[in-house]
């Protein structure tokens, strides 16, 4: 009896788990089979109209946004781990904040300093004397200025990829070079950044994934790319199949992306692991001391104190309440669903990763790939390969019932929070399931035998064993899915029951009407909330950072 019921334990976590693959391969094949199903007729007049323009302004803002980051995530990097100069330890850190910042909360915060009626241009016209057209200054509301807020936001990922990779890496090569007559700038050149180039890459190609699936940055500085002609196509235009074909170009585009990252990234970990003696770091003064503090200071400034200083002016000075029955109906919203959804991610990270240890083999293999693959679909292309499908199951429905039953269903699926929640879940399972694997990684398969000898199937061994000792990676996982649900907004908008809106789309919408002063209050909150992980990660820099000094 009892091996029976262990049996089906077994079965139902196979089933679970292949469901759950299922589900996150849905909005692909929902993509795939709207834009080829879709008439030909608009496959025409999106490339006689609109195509070329999102290509090459998507392919330029990623383009940008790559060299940008690469320069100041490295460059930040190889000063804090091989050069000693005032405040190094503190700047380390620090420069991890700006993750916490949505691009789209930066870009409302440097449009009211720099836009026109901005208080930099209200200045200088006022002490210079200018007329309006008497002065040319930067647009911020353009492809260069939606670079440069996505390179502040996202330079931390490559800055962390790449201080990992110097910090292993042996100081005998770099040693060698010196001894053969190299500048430590030209043994850097020569050595270094060639050793952790992979690493580099890695997170150059992550930032590449985060620069095609944003929408609030690109959309409120009208910047013509895939997103914003997806989420145009679906609402200003009506028309589902130009939205599905254009979404299944940027898919191909992700999916390639998360191909070469997944790649470099096991190049990475290769060449981290022959690391040897650290390297010592060069201790710096005078003018090279404080250079190297500005310029990792930069980046810290931009992306983090500045933004925040102008938001909280801006906040006082709007007629937002967070307290009122309005807003926090939004709080609540944005709660709710971070919520539910974090715990769903969670549990489904569970589902998978114990299908991947207690099976094994191609099939558990499959799953856990195609449910990682959600980190590189932009959720644009998430949302419209959900409703695709769930849209057309609600209207056959609906129409079935009517005809044989005279009862009206509705859209049983379609706009509906589960809905929603379900798009969240398969975007952000990959993280849920990279904190479970470094949980599950300290817990021995002899712990697993012994729980099975002491008559626990599948289903207790998670309970009784994995659980307890994997609760504080689990919870990691659920902080990292609640905080990046608060910020999602493409998925959001395209998706969220009527009249259910969030702080995303509340900053959104003050934005779009160009109340910026109003759109400061819930940017903040989703920042400040945005800042929890941050601190995790930031507590993990400062330990990586002890036992560098202790080696």
């Amino acid at each position: 009896m009892k091996s029976l019921f262990h049996k089906m334990a077994h079965r139902s976590l196979m089933l679970s788990a292949v469901v759950l693959a299922v589900l996150c391969l849905l909005p692909h094949l929902g993509v795939l089979i709207a834009a080829v199903t879709g008439t030909s007729e608009t496959l025409r007049h999106l490339i006689g109209t609109v195509m070329a323009g999102y290509v090459s302004t998507t392919a330029i803002l990623v383009l940008l946004v790559g060299i940008g980051t690469c320069a100041v995530g490295t460059g930040a990097a190889w000063l804090v781990t091989m050069t000693e100069f005032p405040g190094r330890r503190w700047i380390e850190i620090a420069l991890v904040i700006p993750l916490a910042f949505p691009a789209y909360v930066l870009a409302y915060a440097y449009t009211h300093l720099l836009d026109h009626p901005g208080i930099v241009q209200s200045t200088l016209r006022a002490v210079m004397g200018y007329g309006p057209r008497d002065y040319w200054f930067p647009e911020i509301r353009s492809l260069g200025g939606a670079a440069i807020m996505l390179i502040l936001v996202l330079y931390p990922y490559v800055y962390l990829l790449a201080r990992t990779a110097f910090m292993g890496q042996s100081a005998t090569v770099f040693h060698a070079a010196r001894s053969l007559g190299k500048t430590p700038m030209q043994a850097f050149w020569h050595v270094s950044l060639p050793m952790a180039r992979p690493a580099i890459a890695a997170g150059v190609l992550l930032t590449a994934m985060e620069t095609i699936a944003d929408f609030g940055t690109v959309s409120y500085f009208s910047v013509q790319t895939f997103a914003t002609g997806i989420y145009t196509s679906w609402f200003s235009m009506g028309d589902r199949a130009a939205a599905a074909q254009l979404s299944l170009g940027l898919l191909a585009f992700a999916l390639l992306l998360a191909f070469m990252e997944r790649f470099t990234r096991g190049n990475a970990r290769y060449a981290a692991a022959k690391a040897k003696t650290p390297l010592e770091r060069t201790v710096l003064s005078g003018v090279q001391a404080w250079g190297a503090l500005a310029l990792c200071l930069l980046p810290v400034l931009l992306g983090v104190v500045i933004p925040t200083i102008a938001l909280a002016v801006m906040g006082i000075g709007s007629e937002q309440n967070l307290l009122s029955a309005r807003y926090l109906k939004f709080i609540s919203n944005t709660v709710t669903l971070a919520l539910i959804a974090a715990g769903l991610t969670v549990t489904a990270a569970i589902v998978l990763g114990a299908f991947q240890r207690s099976f094994g083999g191609k099939l558990s293999d499959a799953a856990l790939y195609i449910a990682r693959l959600g980190y590189a679909v932009p959720g644009g292309v998430i949302a419209v390969g959900l409703l695709v499908p769930f849209a057309a199951f609600d209207n056959t429905l609906d129409a079935w019932m009517r005809a044989n039953f005279d009862i009206s269903t509705g859209l049983f699926f379609t706009g509906s929070i589960w809905l929603l929640v379900g798009a969240y879940m398969i975007r952000f399972l990959a993280a849920a399931l990279g904190a479970y694997e470094g949980g599950i990684s300290t817990i021995t398969t002899n712990m697993d035998a012994a729980a099975r000898v002491l008559g626990k199937g599948v289903w207790g061994v998670i309970g009784r064993v994995h659980l307890p000792i994997l609760t504080p990676s689990l919870m990691t996982a659920a902080l990292i899915v609640f905080v990046d649900v608060m910020k999602e907004l493409p998925a959001t908008l395209i998706m969220r029951p009527f009249n259910f809106d969030t702080l995303a789309v509340q900053a959104f919408r003050l934005a779009a009407d160009e109340r910026l002063e109003g759109a400061a209050v819930p940017s903040l909150v989703i920042a400040g909330i945005g800042l929890l992980p941050v601190i995790l990660l930031c507590r993990k820099v400062g330990k990586d950072a002890a036992k560098l000094n202790e080696g």
